[in-house]
């Protein structure tokens, strides 16, 4: 008896002190290595590839945001602030998804077939949309200028990047808008178009966040 005793209680002994060095080592040790490994290394995507403007954090790189007017009254969804570049549709979920406007609740693609009617309606209405607000009066745009990624969400709906055609497609109206030449609109469009990864991964893109940072440098300073 005394021995089954004194077996059980050696047993729970090792197996507390398992318990207790596997804490350390798991829960304390490891996560504080990977932590300031990641922070010598890679802080910036550790701390979620943050973007700042003026000193604040205003996002981040990875998560696309919208750029809209306030709501009038009895409007459910908000019109775009044209001053502004544009990012991809967000109605990844459908327009009555609490998703519809980057709400950081739900995300995901619509899991509609390229033949769904809601689907087409949804795209020829964005074309439509597309082409009436980026045409100027020296500009004028045709839905075959439209590029895929101007009418269709992203697999996740958060997409912070477009393509170049389409935010090349937008210069007109933001140099419109913002009382700017056409050039120097361009300019930024170039200068914030980032290439395939390792040059041969992904298409080139453009982050949108970091484009109307820079185009609201650039008005400032008109």
């Amino acid at each position: 008896m005394n021995n089954s005793v004194t077996n059980t209680a050696r047993l729970l002994w090792a197996g507390l002190r398992a318990l207790l060095v596997l804490t350390v080592v798991t829960g304390v040790l490891y996560p504080l290595a990977i932590t300031g490994v990641a922070q010598g290394l890679f802080s910036d995507k550790a701390n979620g590839s943050e973007i700042k403007a003026d000193g604040k954090v205003v996002g981040s790189s990875l998560i696309g945001q919208s750029y809209n007017l306030p709501l009038k009254k009895g409007q459910e969804t908000p019109e775009p602030d044209l001053k502004w570049f544009q990012g991809r549709p967000a109605n990844g979920l459908g327009t009555n998804s609490v998703n519809t406007q980057y709400t950081l609740i739900l995300s995901g693609a619509t899991n509609r077939s390229g033949d769904n009617a809601d689907l087409i309606k949804w795209v020829k209405d964005a074309k439509a949309a597309v082409v009436k607000d980026n045409s100027t009066a020296d500009y004028k745009v045709t839905p075959s200028d439209v590029p895929a990624d101007a009418v269709t969400s992203s697999g996740s709906g958060l997409d912070p990047d477009i393509s170049p055609a389409y935010a090349d497609l937008q210069v007109h109206r933001i140099a419109e808008k913002n009382h700017l030449s056409v050039a120097p609109v361009q300019k930024l469009v170039d200068e914030h178009t980032d290439g395939r990864t390792l040059g041969f991964i992904g298409e080139p893109r453009v982050n949108v966040l970091e484009l109307n940072i820079a185009l609201k440098e650039l008005v400032a300073k008109s």
